[in-house]
């Protein structure tokens, strides 16, 4: 009987799935962008699953994050004119104030990781997955 090679999942791969799943899951608990959230978690399980729908969901979550970071001197252009959102993280009772600056570079460095991800071949292989109709293996 022939057994099916299995590669590992790579380690920076399963580290931004578990990212994902954990905002999508805050995001359900919070409440907010429930369908955001689910299409989140779609993408963590066609990844899993090794789906090559899994792989371009991710290329285009990416590639729309870093069109919204490429926005954001715009968004810091326009003063008090657009509420960036909140700009205090409570964590176990410490509350923490960060700037807006600090927030959006937070976010611009994560979308890099996720830019240097995406579109490494490591990733990509991770994708290739051989069909096989046979039902005897």
């Amino acid at each position: 009987m022939a057994e099916l090679p299995l590669k590992q999942m790579p380690k920076r791969l399963l580290a931004l799935s578990l990212l994902y799943a954990a905002a999508a899951v805050s995001g359900l608990i919070a409440k907010q962008g429930e369908i955001f959230c689910i299409l989140t978690l779609l993408m963590v399980v066609a990844i899993l699953a090794r789906q090559r729908a899994g792989l371009w969901f991710l290329r285009g979550y990416t590639l729309v994050q870093l069109a919204l970071v490429s926005l954001m001197p715009f968004i810091l252009d326009q003063g008090s004119n657009v509420s960036t959102g909140p700009n205090s993280l409570n964590l176990g009772g410490m509350e923490l104030k960060l700037s807006d600056y600090a927030i959006f570079a937070m976010l611009i460095l994560l979308s890099m990781v996720q830019v240097w991800l995406a579109f490494t071949p490591k990733v990509a292989q991770w994708f290739k997955r051989t069909q096989s109709f046979n039902l005897m293996q």
